[in-house]
């Protein structure tokens, strides 16, 4: 089996978004991702759908809703993913196994959510359902209350890293406001990051607002094709290597802080694509809170367990560093809309290795890390793509 290759691609911003539901964010990319491709609809084998909903809408059974905004796909066999926050990831994996597996030969691959709509407090009450229900379903502040307990057993063991976790958040907002895409295009400094203030609340155990990634509306896409099929297309992405892990879902049957799923969707992505982590141009890493990319860097071998933050104070993982991390902004400043956040960050690398990026532009980039993962390092996908045409 061979993998296909992305060959297309579209983005909606993100933000609080004009669009009443995911049918309508869906139909805001479908067609302009297969005209990027340059392919018609009736090349489409397969619609691949990532949302995550669980309560954001009453209307389930999001795959069939391409086809309603875009008719031109009536009749194009669907399915639907979900895998918390790893829902587009999940998709794009299943499309990408469709096309390998020869059932077909195009796929579109879409993920959306439509959040703002919905209150607050449901909003957290929605995404602590990604966590072990029976017994973390009633920590506070909702999965902010998860990462917030992770964070606070990492300061324990390891120290205060609190300015560690502003400087990545300072980095990412910095990095969001080259991203036409981006939810938040405003630059905060360390000093506001790293300081508790009215406008910068505490929010659950050592995280202040900063160090939380924005509910956000938003939908992408992207065009697979096989090998055959991309010949004849004017770009080609190809993936050196994807890789999938899982870990025990319940924070009370692992070392919370551990990560191995990360760890182990790394190694085997790298081992696949005979690479090394500073062999990549550059890393879209899953940063739902800063505590997450803090010990992704230690996931991805940038630094020993526990030493995470070495990485953003020596300014590695910076724009302009030895790796740049999250040039888009990442979750914390690009934004999160749970089911669009896979696809997001494959489309973000991909437009990195065309040459495409704009003023996020990462000079030279030719081999690009994606990872995202679902829950609290539960579902974890780990892809490294380059560019064949």
């Amino acid at each position: 089996m061979t993998d296909p290759l992305i060959v297309g691609w579209a983005h909606t911003k993100f933000g609080k978004s004009d669009a009443p539901d995911t049918m309508a964010l869906m139909a805001e990319v479908a067609l302009p991702a297969l005209d990027h491709a340059g392919l018609t609809p009736d090349a489409v084998d397969g619609i691949f759908t990532g949302v995550y909903n669980n309560g954001f809408s009453r209307q389930d059974f999001q795959g069939a809703l391409v086809a309603m905004g875009t008719p031109e796909l009536a009749g194009v066999p669907f399915m639907r993913t979900e895998n918390a926050c790893a829902t587009g990831s999940a998709a794009l994996y299943a499309a990408a196994d469709f096309i390998a597996s020869g059932r077909g030969h195009v796929a579109l691959v879409i993920g959306a959510e439509k959040m703002s709509a919905t209150p607050g407090d449901q909003v957290g009450d929605i995404l602590l359902s990604a966590s072990y229900v029976p017994e973390e379903g009633d920590i506070p502040g909702g999965f902010a209350g998860v990462f917030g307990r992770i964070t606070e057993s990492y300061f324990q063991r390891h120290g205060d890293r609190s300015e560690e976790l502003a400087m990545i958040a300072a980095k990412n907002h910095e990095n969001g406001m080259r991203n036409p895409y981006a939810h938040m295009q405003k630059p905060f400094d360390l000093a506001f990051c790293n300081t508790i203030s009215d406008k910068n609340p505490r929010v659950a155990g050592p995280l202040r607002r900063t160090d939380c990634s924005l509910v956000s509306d938003g939908a992408a896409a992207i065009v697979l094709a096989s090998a055959e099929v991309a010949a004849d297309l004017q770009r080609a992405i190809a993936f050196r290597a994807r890789a999938q892990a899982g870990d025990l879902l319940a924070l009370s049957r692992r070392d919370p802080i551990a990560f191995e799923g990360p760890h182990r969707a790394w190694a085997a992505a790298l081992d696949q694509a005979g690479l090394q982590i500073m062999d990549l141009s550059l890393v879209e890493t899953h940063d739902c809170f800063t505590t997450a990319e803090m010990i992704e860097y230690e996931a991805m071998g940038l630094a020993p367990r526990g030493q995470g933050w070495r990485a953003i104070r020596d300014g590695v993982t910076r724009f302009d560093g030895a790796l740049p991390v999250n040039p888009s902004g990442g979750l914390k400043s690009r934004g999160h809309p749970i089911g669009a956040t896979g696809v997001s960050q494959h489309v973000m690398v991909a437009m990195q290795l065309a040459g495409d990026a704009g003023a996020m532009q990462v000079a030279d980039a030719r081999l690009g890390g994606v990872f995202n993962m679902g829950g609290a390092a539960v579902a974890s996908y780990c892809s490294i793509l380059e560019r064949v045409k």
